[in-house]
């Protein structure tokens, strides 16, 4: 379940730990301390010292000193510095879809609230990052913040804790097992070789070898995974020639601020040029995701002549085996990961291959393409796994946006940003694609058909938010950017116009611009998310007018339209004005049954405003049935909803109405403190143990005449 922010709140998102954290025992204990005493504790040291792990753990540990939780939020894949606050969003699950700033929304949300943010990788935003916390810290009293960066927020109250290289064992040392550096070393290299252990033969080498990488975690697991390829004696040797040739060898990866330390420098190069050639060219390559990718993405981006598509499999693996990839394994199939310092890395000598432009370009095409097949496929029987997809690809989205609103001819990002209306309106990034869609359409102002359909992208977005002004306006600019005979962006403006009716209660202004969308129902062309839409506007229009059975009519044809492409979420909407339209002609078990089919598919799509508005049904259901502990926890349980979307109703006012009335009549019913108390239960409860209490069968003995 994706929204988890007011009430007794969950205990947070932090990653299991997949491998033993080894010493760093004093360490714990200082952030622990620190984080306790201080509102901001950054880690700071050098790249692949360990600051993530040991951010991680002591989070875990803190975890019952905040009601509210522990929040990791990961900010590398992040480039845009505003977006950082809908990164912390995300990473909370707070979906708010208002215009309000995303800072100002996040404020009111903590506010109250004893919980520890964890916004880990900060060094390339650190200006983002510092405005981002200042603000919050001041705003939220119980917010903590653990940071982990290269270099210091220089936020006050900020408390810099340096964290430093693993212990490494005196030279000669005749039992270097007591040195963290050295239990790391074995103990990783026992992962591949179980059989792996120091010896009198072999201690001189492992203790030569912890010291030469002066105990940088990062540095000792790579070389440990290349003990099941060389000898640790031929291990130790080769390092050292490392040394020798450091500044020439590593002259690509142009990091001067702040450097790396001289250990990792050689430690990352030493296996870089351990690799074959084409696996540090797909090193290189690889470098331009952002956050996670699979292998059919790196077949697309990476593969050409020098680099075969039928090899990247295999080198994807090998890389992996060497600890330069991490192989991920995900219920969508695998997928891999690389460590920021390894990414920049990659990117160092990408950019020295001279090939930087051309792999972020190909990157930008594959995610556009992938854009495209989605858009395609979001109204047919693939919509659940279309959903999955891209949020897995979300960072990705992101880069290529970036990508393309770099690049000087304006329409690739207006094309990608517009293509995904699908994504930010179905998987509730509404917020975020109106920041891109702003930017792009800012930066092409050419009309065309590109920039029609990112115009009725802006304008749905801004439905959502219930700001029936924007809406008016994306509809008139659309209609001005898009040829006569474009029938497409006809329709869009015609459901921009309808949903504005409805957001304003201009039931006139919704049937009228609903027409068109209605006469070609049956026309036979192709699903489009505007025509459903003007659909659904113009049922909404005919339940307030109090015409039933003409809006049923419209919805039994929606409905029916739907299945025909095994399309869910727009069904789904379907469902839920039909039982707005049986409750309003007393078929209260009718009513309830329509909605709860669609929160069950609003659950599975991790529609949080299509959630809120169905526990809203589902509560004024029990209450017209009598059943007014029911419907006050209900509206409780959709009162936690709404505090994490933000616009309550997406305000359109025969919605809001209908709330309160439901209120007004279960507090009469039961009185002040009954109905407190059970609006409370709803409030405070896991929302995932609200929702199947709002879908427990309750059809029976219920009125439906």
């Amino acid at each position: 379940m994706a929204i988890t922010m007011a009430g007794k709140w969950q205990a947070g998102n932090l990653p299991a730990e997949l491998t033993s954290l080894i010493g760093r025992g004093a360490e714990l204990e200082q952030v622990r301390k620190a984080c306790r005493r201080s509102r901001l504790v950054t880690l700071t040291g050098v790249g692949g010292v360990g600051k993530t792990r040991l951010a991680l753990r002591a989070a875990a540990d803190l975890r019952p000193d905040f009601a509210g939780g522990c929040w990791l939020v990961e900010l590398s894949p992040l480039d845009d510095g505003t977006l950082l606050p809908h990164a912390i969003a995300e990473a909370l699950r707070l979906t708010d879809q208002t215009t309000r700033p995303m800072s100002e929304v996040l404020a009111e949300h903590l506010f109250g609230r004893e919980l520890l943010l964890v916004l880990d990788t900060c060094e390339h935003l650190v200006a983002a990052c510092a405005a981002t916390v200042e603000g919050l810290l001041a705003a939220v009293p119980g917010l903590h913040v653990l940071a982990t960066s290269r270099r210091p927020l220089e936020v006050d109250p900020e408390l810099v804790i340096v964290v430093d290289p693993l212990p490494v064992p005196a030279a000669g040392a005749t039992a270097p097992l007591g040195h963290d550096a050295v239990t790391l070393l074995v103990e990783r290299a026992a992962e591949t070789m179980p059989t792996f252990e120091i010896t009198d033969t072999n201690r001189d080498d492992v203790v030569r070898l912890c010291r030469r990488l002066e105990g940088i975690p990062l540095a000792i697991e790579l070389a440990a995974a290349r003990l099941r390829d060389l000898p640790l004696s031929h291990l130790a040797d080769r390092l050292e020639d490392r040394f020798a040739t450091l500044e020439d060898d590593l002259a690509l990866t142009q990091e001067a601020d702040p450097p790396w330390h001289q250990a990792l420098r050689t430690a990352v190069g030493w296996s870089h040029e351990l690799c074959e050639p084409a696996e540090r060219l797909l090193w290189a390559r690889v470098s331009v995701f952002a956050g996670d990718f699979d292998a059919a993405a790196a077949r697309q981006v990476c593969a050409d002549e020098r680099l075969p598509e039928a090899d990247i499999g295999l080198l994807l693996d090998a890389l992996a085996d060497e600890s330069i990839l991490t192989w991920l394994p995900t219920g969508s199939g695998e997928r891999y990961r690389m460590l920021d310092t390894l990414r920049e890395y990659g990117a160092g000598w990408l950019r020295g291959l001279g090939e930087e432009a051309e792999l972020r370009r190909r990157h930008r095409a594959h995610y556009q393409d992938l854009a495209v097949r989605g858009a395609a496929g979001w109204l047919g029987a693939g919509q659940v796994a279309w959903y999955d997809r891209m949020v897995g690809e979300h960072d990705n989205l992101r880069a290529a946006l970036e990508t393309a609103l770099g690049e000087r001819d304006g329409q690739a990002a207006l094309d990608l940003a517009g293509t995904l209306a699908f994504f930010w309106y179905g998987c509730g990034y509404a917020k975020e694609g109106r920041h891109y869609l702003g930017q792009a359409l800012a930066l092409d102002q050419a009309p065309g058909p590109v920039r029609a359909r990112a115009l009725w992208a802006d304008g749905l977005l801004a439905a959502t938010q219930g700001d029936a002004a924007a809406v008016e306006a994306r509809a008139e600019e659309c209609e001005a950017a898009a040829a006569d005979d474009d029938a497409f962006a006809a329709l869009c403006v015609k459901a921009l116009r309808s949903s504005a009716g409805v957001i304003r209660g201009d039931l006139e202004q919704a049937m009228a611009e609903s027409e068109p969308a209605y006469a070609m129902r049956w026309s036979g062309e192709e699903l489009t998310i505007a025509g459903l839409l003007a659909l659904m506007c113009r049922a909404v229009a005919h339940t307030v007018a109090g015409r039933i059975e003409e809006a049923i009519a419209v919805l039994e044809d929606l409905r029916a339209l739907c299945d025909q492409q095994g399309e869910q979420a727009m069904r789904s909407h379907g469902d839920l004005l039909r039982g707005q339209a049986e409750l309003a002609r007393g078929r209260v078990a009718a009513a309830v049954a329509y909605g709860q089919a669609a929160l069950r598919t609003k659950r599975r799509l991790h529609d949080d405003f299509g959630i809120g508005l169905t526990v809203d049904l589902l509560a004024l259901g029990a209450g017209a049935a009598g059943r007014p502990e029911r419907a006050a926890r209900l509206l409780g349980l959709a009162q936690r909803i709404w505090s994490s979307h933000g616009q309550a109703q997406a305000s359109v006012p025969a919605w809001v109405a209908a709330r309160q009335e439901c209120e007004r009549q279960a507090r009469e019913a039961l009185g002040d403190d009954a109905y407190g108390s059970a609006f409370r239960a709803g409030y405070d409860g896991e929302v995932d143990a609200g929702i199947a209490y709002a879908l427990e069968p309750e059809g029976e003995g219920l009125p439906n005449v």
